[in-house]
């Protein structure tokens, strides 16, 4: 192993980055240039390339049918309604070409991207879940983002797994009946909850684990019947919980505030980190050797700089979601497979690069669209022995004759898509829901900005004309179109307004929770920044007489009481 460091500068932020000695062994390994842009920046880059939540109606270039896309219909993309994008009825390798010397490679992959048809959302194995995007192994689902493997929810988004009968998650695993949720796994009727384990009949509970009938209460391991972290008898219990009333959208928001004054109170450990070994970052839960990592769960291994990883991992560097058994990841936005370098939506295969939106495919380089296919460069087939020849002269090429991007931004053999080429603007990706900005600051980054579409929702019921108390609701509230609290002023990518569909009425009458205020997107951006930043901070425990430091995604200017993990269970176990 080398001991190799070195020090570079980012040539997108200018901002000074070090390479360290594991990093340079995983390039030798896979065989690939050390990164020129620093994490954060290479992260942004392949964010750049992920529309998760904005879709546009527009038509099916196929067959004229109506349909939701993630592609903006005046961008110019060709895009296919999926059943039809799926079907033989055309071949992708129709769409393939001849690679040109005298051309940079990715100005030939981004024309190849405007002529091929797109799928209008990117969906795998799904049932009865038209309305999903990023999404594989559905049923009976609406509205469900980045999951795999989910069942009669709706308003789901994020590193999803094998969730059933519930509704407004956010990167939660193995939940039944949940509502409203953040990082909570393993739980059932948890409600309005956030880091917490194996949890029952509950509602707003933060870092709680294997708790049962509580209510509002932060840091508690193998409790029942506890409110406020005070500790009650079962009669006693139920009697406030009645008197509370869960229905009432009034009652909720006291309960909130209250919740939210303990969390500040109580210290909470500098990460959360579960039975993981020699890691850094946060939201890691049984892994070993990850660095600088964010929301990486269940046996993943040797993990660096990458997001929503997931389930069997291992040797993956600069990626953003892999999952099931995946190996050998480089610089990958959504993949599933095994030695996959520079591509985005790869969904099953191995010996890819450069390659996007394409399932069980091996050995192909700058291909869009395919499916079980082999030895194809920009789509066009070859021999095998034709296809290892011209890849190793597509590489040199591309460093020689590199792409020139904005702001002295230059990408060749080793980077990722430019960010200059992404078929979505800054703000339409999912970059914006973590490195958010304004439109000044986009456009001085020369980069693109979608300014929002006029809404004119004909909207039936104001937000204050909603009743308090769920039990106060018939089924026309079905038939309403709402108003969302938020009215377009925030930057959430407001909707406006919203409906409620029949499962979600049904759910919240059965849990006698209140309607919500806000419309999906707004509910959805209020809970991504519930989560820390994906960003660390060298601090010192501030349990006084405790000299530990370590790295944390807490900033030293936030409230909250950020502990070492000897203090922490001291305090709170």
């Amino acid at each position: 192993m080398g001991n190799k460091t070195e020090t570079k500068n980012c040539q997108s932020c200018q901002q000074d980055f070090t390479i360290e000695p594991e990093d340079f062994n995983f390039y030798e390994k896979i065989k690939v240039p050390p990164p020129t842009w620093c994490p954060e920046c290479r992260m942004i880059r392949r964010m750049m390339w992920r529309n998760e939540r904005v879709w546009y109606h527009r038509t099916c270039d196929a067959t004229g049918k109506n349909i939701l896309s993630i592609f903006d219909p005046e961008k110019g993309y060709k895009v296919y309604d999926h059943e039809y994008w799926k079907s033989d009825a055309w071949d992708p390798l129709d769409y393939g070409r001849e690679y040109s010397f005298s051309r940079n490679f990715f100005e030939q992959f981004s024309e190849l991207m405007k002529e091929i048809p797109h799928t209008n959302l990117i969906q795998k194995n799904n049932v009865n879940s038209e309305y999903s995007n990023n999404s594989l192994n559905l049923k009976n689902c609406y509205m469900v983002i980045a999951a795999d493997t989910a069942e009669n929810s709706a308003y789901l988004c994020g590193l999803i797994r094998r969730i059933k009968e519930s509704l407004d998650l956010y990167q939660c695993n193995d939940d039944e009946y949940c509502y409203d949720c953040v990082d909570c796994d393993k739980s059932n009727k948890l409600f309005f909850s956030r880091n917490c384990t194996n949890c029952i009949d509950s509602y707003f509970l933060y870092d709680c684990r294997n708790c049962l009938n509580c209510i509002g209460c932060v840091g508690l391991r193998n409790k029942n019947y506890y409110i406020f972290n005070e500790s009650y008898s079962r009669d006693e219990y139920f009697k406030k919980l009645k008197e509370f009333n869960t229905g009432s959208f009034k009652s909720l928001e006291k309960i909130k505030q209250k919740f939210e004054a303990l969390k500040l109170s109580i210290p909470r450990k500098y990460a959360y980190i579960l039975n993981s070994q020699n890691v850094t970052g946060d939201d890691i839960i049984n892994a070993k050797d990850c660095f600088h990592s964010f929301n990486v769960k269940y046996e993943v291994e040797n993990c660096r700089y990458s997001y929503r990883i997931t389930q069997n991992v291992k040797d993956i560097v600069d990626t953003l979601i892999g999952w099931n058994g995946s190996e050998l990841l480089y610089d990958v936005l959504s993949g599933n497979g095994k030695n996959i370098k520079f591509s985005g939506f790869i969904w099953g295969g191995f010996d890819i690069e450069y390659s996007y939106n394409c399932f069980d495919c091996n050995n192909i380089f700058g291909c869009v669209g395919l499916r079980n296919k082999s030895y194809c460069i920009l789509n066009k087939q070859y021999s095998k022995e034709e296809y290892f020849k011209l890849v190793d002269k597509v590489k040199s090429h591309m460093n020689e004759k590199k792409f020139s991007g904005s702001n002295g931004r230059v990408y060749g053999y080793g980077e990722f898509f430019p960010m200059e080429l992404s078929p979505f603007d800054y703000n339409e990706s999912l970059v914006q829901e973590y490195f958010t900005k304004n439109k000044n600051e986009v456009i001085q980054m020369k980069l693109t900005w979608k300014d929002s579409d006029e809404k004119n929702y004909e909207i039936t019921k104001k937000n204050s004309e909603l009743e308090d108390d769920i039990s106060n609701f018939s089924d026309s509230i079905l038939e309403e179109v709402i108003e969302c609290g938020h009215k377009g002023k925030c930057s959430d990518q407001c909707f406006t307004a919203f409906r409620i569909i029949p499962k979600e009425l049904t759910f919240l009458r059965r849990f006698n929770l209140p309607l919500p205020r806000l419309c999906f997107n707004c509910r959805h951006m209020e809970r991504v920044r519930l989560k820390n930043p994906m960003k660390l901070w060298h601090r010192k425990c501030m349990k006084e007489g405790c000299h530990n430091e370590f790295e944390t995604a807490y900033a030293p200017d936030r409230p909250e009481k950020v502990y070492c993990e000897r203090c922490y269970q001291r305090e709170v176990y």
